[in-house]
């Protein structure tokens, strides 16, 4: 379980090579007003198919949350007011003091919201990090675990008579983009793969040097003291 400790300040965390970074730097000239409409509906659908999520955030009705998907050009800013929450979409974080905030890869954050992975695995392993209010971040945490969210199925039930075909498509492209994703991690393994190999015969290397160092040291040592 996370810490009960008030404030908890992380590292930063590495994107992955994906398509999703890819499809961050094809982003970052988009100002963030421009995809505003789409994190409202968003938040239109998670109120509507999961109202508890919020209703079990309203002991902290000054929280401001950020969420930062490090493969994307841009943050999101949670204000989970009980009467009227509001999710903002961002360039940063400059000019707010967030409660909490909570970084990782967009799609670590995506199973974290749909209950996919062990929240505090993901923590402990520094797949996500977060620095802040850790209250916060649990009040957030145990809000969407167990509420069933669904992503895919819940904005099906937005679409009417179009949600089929649809979702087809979303299907047909979440296949497309597993393939690239796999493709990708080849070619990085294939350019990284030689370098990390290197790095750590050298690191190893290095270790026998400092252990030889030390036992010249102790004989050295040994030899004064008999002196």
């Amino acid at each position: 379980m996370l810490s009960d400790s008030t404030e908890q300040v992380s590292r930063p965390v590495d994107p992955p090579f994906s398509p999703v970074l890819l499809a961050g730097l094809l982003l970052a000239p988009v100002p963030p007003r421009l995809l505003q409409p789409l994190f409202d509906g968003i938040l239109t659908v998670v109120r509507r198919r999961h109202p508890d999520i919020l209703e079990r955030l309203a002991a902290y009705p000054d929280a401001v949350i950020g969420i930062d998907p490090v493969d994307l050009p841009f943050v999101l800013v949670l204000e989970p007011w009980p009467e009227s929450p509001h999710l903002e979409v961002r360039r940063d974080f400059s000019g707010l003091s967030p409660s909490a905030i909570i970084r990782g890869p967009l799609a670590m954050l995506f199973a974290l919201a749909e209950g996919r992975i062990d929240g505090d695995s993901a923590f402990f392993s520094r797949q996500l990090v977060f620095e802040g209010d850790t209250e916060v971040v649990l009040a957030l945490r145990n809000a969407i675990d167990g509420a069933g969210i669904d992503l895919q199925a819940d904005f099906a039930t937005t679409l009417g008579p179009l949600a089929r075909p649809l979702m087809q498509a979303v299907d047909f492209g979440g296949r497309v983009f597993n393939r690239i994703a796999d493709d990708m991690e080849t070619i990085r393994v294939a350019l990284l793969g030689p370098a990390l190999r290197g790095a750590v015969a050298q690191s190893s290397r290095l270790e026998e040097v400092e252990n030889e160092l030390a036992e010249m040291r102790r004989t050295l040592r040994a030899r004064e003291k008999r002196g």
